[in-house]
């Protein structure tokens, strides 16, 4: 009897880079190029207006990331979306005050 033996990649933790931009840059950068084409496709000023804030996006994220771990930008805008407070237990519904003890230790 032998042993079955299937291959499988070396590299399963690598993350997923296109030209070295994971695939929510590339998501971001696309949807503003789309968009900004769509708002000024047909202005004579279009690689100003298009491709110039694209491009400018896309170098700000190249080197805004370098050396942040995986999915930096996902998680950094969930924190900002939470709130900064977190708390262990909501607050009391109703709050009474605690009572106080007289010199001998007695309550009042």
């Amino acid at each position: 009897m032998s042993l079955k033996v299937t291959e499988v990649s070396r590299c399963l933790d690598k993350k997923m880079t296109i030209m070295g931009f994971e695939i929510p840059d590339l998501l971001m950068i696309f949807l503003t190029v789309s968009i900004l084409n769509f708002l000024f496709g047909s202005s004579s000023i279009k690689w100003l207006l298009v491709w110039l804030p694209s491009l400018t996006l896309a170098l700000l994220l190249r080197y805004a990331k370098r050396g942040k771990p995986e999915n930096y930008l996902i998680h950094w805008i969930r924190f900002q979306g939470k709130p900064h407070i977190i708390k262990a237990f909501s607050e009391p519904t109703d709050w009474a005050k605690p009572p106080k003890l007289n010199a001998k230790g007695n309550r009042l």
